[in-house]
């Protein structure tokens, strides 16, 4: 039995965060999108990174300038996808 698939919301970061395999994005027809692809996978090494490092006890400057990178990657995802927004029509 499959499962529905929902009607709404952003499709490719809905199967990046249930960790589903997401098919490349070809980057010459969808520039905004692949980037975004490619900041998400950046995004999720680095979580794994902090998370391997914080199980083995890893404190300190190092983990903070992960953590700080990570975030940066998320603001970058964020700024992209502002840019895939439509505005809504003005009545």
């Amino acid at each position: 039995m499959t499962k529905p698939r929902p009607r709404t919301g952003n499709l490719l970061a809905m199967r990046a965060e249930t960790g589903e395999k997401v098919d490349k994005i070809p980057a010459a027809r969808f520039p905004v999108q692949h980037e975004i692809q490619q900041l998400q996978k950046e995004l999720s090494d680095f979580n794994e990174r902090i998370i391997e490092l914080e199980n083995e006890g890893h404190r300190g400057h190092a983990m903070e300038v992960l953590k700080a990178k990570a975030i940066d990657f998320a603001r970058q995802i964020d700024e992209l996808r502002c840019l895939l927004v439509e505005p809504l029509p003005k009545d």
